[in-house]
């Protein structure tokens, strides 16, 4: 094959790749709205993906963050063990709305758990609820089932 086309199937072989890993994390992340505001989430919905969580993460986006999907609601504790990104955390009853508002210290055993059963926990770098408003009541919007 001539060098020019090989750089043009390269080019292509690229580009395809680059859409279908966009389309692949576009898969694994969700839009969730509190009022204004928009958070791109990671979900972690199975038992393996919530005891990972964000362990061993460095870098989350301000409007990043990850979802934990519990099948029931009770009061899920979390804790911060090899996690090392400050972090605050919402805890949702099953309707979506906020009952409790934790900051989470880098490795640490100390548990946070909701005041009241919950199905949904929300993490996102610590103060980003603060800095945008958002205290328990707040609905949160394009929960999955």
């Amino acid at each position: 094959m001539p060098y020019s086309a090989w750089l043009r199937a390269g080019r292509y072989s690229a580009l395809a790749l680059l859409v279908s890993c966009g389309a692949a994390a576009n898969d694994a992340s969700l839009p969730l709205r509190i009022g204004p505001h928009v958070f791109q989430v990671e979900v972690a919905a199975t038992p393996q993906q919530r005891e990972r969580g964000l362990m061993g993460r460095t870098q989350l986006p301000a409007d990043g963050g990850m979802l934990f999907v519990f099948g029931q609601a009770a009061r899920h504790c979390f804790w911060m063990r090899n996690t090392p990104l400050p972090l605050s955390i919402a805890f949702a009853d099953a309707r979506g709305r906020i009952v409790t508002l934790a900051d989470m210290q880098p490795h640490s055993d100390t548990l946070h758990c909701p005041d009241t059963d919950a199905r949904y926990a929300l993490e996102v770098p610590q103060g980003e609820f603060r800095r945008r408003g958002i205290a328990a009541g707040a609905q949160i919007d394009g929960l999955p089932q």
